[in-house]
């Protein structure tokens, strides 16, 4: 009897197949390396099992790192097996071998990286020549057991895999070429006066480290300049308001430091608080409405950014715990996306998810999923469901089964994606905002009200995201205001210059910094290459937080507090980068470049060649 051998990237993941396939397909039994049945052998790999390699008769050794040696470019690529997983890549190589084994179907995570996991066992497996057993793809958004049974109902074809298949190959070997030449070749530079001097570089980390090394260098030429703001208080029959001046012919020049309301010296700040101080002013304001949508969905970035702002997560954190709620607790959908849409068909899930979250028992959760069921929130809409906003995978979301047992990290960043994913159909927050303008001719004070009219997605955040959306309270931020009647004149009570100084760009935190990757085409001119850098950015949302993480483990930049901040290493390679003139290197353009033709490929619209 012929069976078929299934795939996957981790162990736990065979064990989420087996369980969801026994209903359907029969018991499985267990054996060291495997799980079969009569239909189906289920093995899986532990990540990369396989690396790529230059043949031994073109690679360069390392005590022949000079200039003269580099650069390496085989005109073909070895495998070799990584060495601390060897035994497991001859479990699972021993099984595609098998005789009463002819199909395969690739069960590893549902992208680029699983794709590449996958074809490099196979090629492995083939030896010199190739398998020749047909291939299916299992491709899964969610790990609960209905999910997989789904995947299995509809596999992809071999064929329609092919252009991922390239983009995968393609960006593994290119990022080869450049990793092993750049670190080659600074390496020999820094190390020729002798001694040993490792120096890596990389196509997506030596850019995102010149982002840093980049924002340090402005800080250190920084130079700070005094400015003054005038406050007052103005005393009105039903109470007092506070205002801040400005000059409402102001516009924005040359100077990025220059704002409305911003004197730059002293005695000008001092003659208009001494022309104001115990005049009468007279007031005009206008009011009208104001909406304001919830935040979308997360794709991994925005949740990365938004824990490591709320809660200090590293991205690596985030991205640790989002993975464990979706491989271990089935709580979360597939978590290495860069999509904030779900698909067009997914409004009945996202039903059924309410419907979880208010039997959930979760106190502070149940009471909004209700309120969401009760008056028809979960509705068609394209802001959230829409098939051309969807790459290979959706939204981060919750999944319809209840989580059990999650730790307190899990926890809240469990809570952050369930908030988010409902209040995305509740209906936008209403406000009334005032802007007050008092005149003491010919000098103008600016006041502005904000009050919530109606929470509408607000509620499930309570107080905190009303204040956070509201703001502070110093004369020129949302606050209830005293009425003043029509006409009313007021009194200028008190007003006083406020001596401040400009502030250098600030750091880089770990939320800024991803923010900067995904974005990194915004010092980018060419439209169709910023289009490229915004789906792909620096590295790809599977990839950014292990790029950060490298950075920080080769010395190029420290964590202090939430800031990062370059070292003298990182400055070092910068200025030799700069003076050697590979200035490629350093710069976003390269990796857009690369990052637009590699995903052209997945489209099928270029060739591997």
């Amino acid at each position: 009897m012929t069976k078929t051998l299934v795939i996957a990237e981790k162990p736990s993941v065979a064990q989420d197949i087996v369980r969801a396939l026994t209903p359907v397909a029969g018991k499985f039994e267990k054996h060291e390396d495997h799980f079969e049945n009569d239909r189906y052998v289920v093995t899986s790999a532990v990540g990369h099992l396989v690396e790529i390699q230059a043949p031994e008769q073109f690679d360069v050794k390392r005590g022949k790192w000079s200039f003269a040696h580099l650069p390496v470019i085989p005109p073909y690529f070895d495998l070799k097996p990584v060495d601390k997983t060897k035994s497991r890549l001859n479990a699972v190589v021993k099984q595609a071998k098998r005789k009463d084994v002819t199909e395969i179907i690739n069960a590893c995570d549902a992208g680029r990286e699983g794709e590449l996991i996958f074809r490099l066992i196979e090629q492995y497996a083939g030896g010199s020549k190739p398998l020749g057993k047909p291939v299916k793809r299992l491709w899964l958004q969610s790990m609960t057991p209905q999910a997989i049974r789904d995947g299995f109902e509809s596999l992809r074809s071999d064929q329609q895999m092919a252009g991922l298949a390239s983009a995968a190959r393609s960006r593994s070997e290119a990022d080869w070429l450049v990793g092993i030449n750049g670190t080659r070749a600074m390496t020999a530079f820094n190390s020729r006066d002798g001694g040993f001097f490792l120096t890596t570089v990389g196509r997506v980390q030596t850019p995102t480290l010149s982002l840093v090394v980049e924002r340090e260098e402005k800080i250190r030429k920084f130079v700070s300049r005094d400015y003054w703001e005038i406050h007052a208080t103005f005393g009105a029959q039903a109470g007092e308001y506070p205002a801040k001046w400005f000059d409402p012919k102001w516009k924005k020049g040359e100077d990025a430091e220059a704002k409305a309301d911003r004197v730059w010296s002293a005695a000008e700040a001092q003659a208009i608080a001494n022309a104001v101080r115990g005049k009468q002013a007279t007031v005009t304001e206008e009011s009208k409405p104001t909406t304001q949508a919830s935040p979308l969905l997360f794709d991994l970035t925005s949740l990365q950014r938004e824990a490591n702002g709320k809660f200090g997560f590293s991205a690596k954190t985030t991205l640790a715990l989002a993975q464990s709620l979706y491989e271990r607790h089935k709580a979360l959908t597939y978590p290495r996306t860069d999509s904030r849409a779900l698909p067009e068909d997914y409004l009945p899930v996202a039903k059924q998810t309410f419907e979880m979250l208010a039997d959930s028992g979760m106190r502070h959760l149940a009471p909004h999923a209700l309120t969401a069921l009760n008056n028809n929130y979960i509705r068609p809409s394209k802001r959230i469901f829409d098939n051309s906003k969807v790459s290979d995978h959706f939204a981060i979301i919750p999944t319809t089964q209840a989580p059990s047992g999650l730790s307190e990290a899990e926890q809240k960043l469990y809570d952050l994606v369930v908030r988010r994913f409902m209040a995305v159909f509740f209906p936008s927050a209403e406000y009334t905002v005032t802007t007050r303008i008092s005149t003491v001719a010919p000098h103008s004070f600016k006041t502005e009200g904000k009050v919530l009219v109606k929470p509408g997605w607000l509620a499930i955040y309570g107080k905190e995201a009303a204040d956070e959306v509201e703001g502070g309270k110093d004369g020129d931020k949302g606050q209830n205001l005293v009425p003043v009647k029509p006409g009313e004149m007021v009194n200028t009570l008190q007003v006083d210059p406020k001596g401040l100084k400009t502030k250098p760009p600030a750091r880089y935190s770990e939320a800024t910094l991803l923010g900067a990757m995904e974005s990194a085409g915004k010092q980018i001119d060419d439209d169709e290459l910023r289009e490229a850098m915004q789906e792909k950015g620096l590295g790809t949302p599977a990839t950014r937080a292990a790029i950060i993480e490298g950075l920080l483990t080769e010395k190029y930049m420290l964590r202090e507090g939430r800031e990062i901040i370059p070292t003298a290493k990182a400055f070092q390679l910068m200025t030799l980068l700069r003076g050697l003139e590979v200035e490629e290197l350093c710069r976003a353009e390269l990796t857009g470049e690369w990052e637009y033709k590699l995903s052209q490929m997945e489209k099928g619209q270029l060739s591997r060649e």
